[in-house]
């Protein structure tokens, strides 16, 4: 195990209220210095789940490029994972929805 394992896990926290919210700019921002630090975050579940959420901010502020981008990270990482997780259906639902 990875010895900064949850390093950045505050960070994800004090970005999701960004996303309930609905202030798509302020979320991004957050979840970007998540993905600032890919080498603490490389086998951290936030790295994952931030990409994800890094494309769900960029569309809600309406950034359709930026948020296409960031769901194709996120598949990308995902390419060889369970199809059926929940998770994974989701962001596929979510990219769709972008196209």
């Amino acid at each position: 195990m990875n010895g900064f394992f949850g390093a950045l896990y505050l960070i994800y926290v004090r970005s999701e209220p960004y996303l309930t919210v609905r202030q798509g700019a302020e979320a991004a921002a957050e979840f970007r210095k998540i993905l600032a630090h890919r080498g603490i975050v490389v086998s951290d579940p936030v790295g994952a789940a931030g990409r994800l959420q890094l494309g769900r901010a960029f569309a809600l502020s309406g950034d359709r490029t930026r948020a296409r981008a960031a769901y194709q990270d996120f598949l990308t990482l995902w390419k060889d994972a369970d199809p059926d997780l929940p998770i994974l259906k989701q962001g596929k639902a979510e990219y769709a929805k972008l196209q």
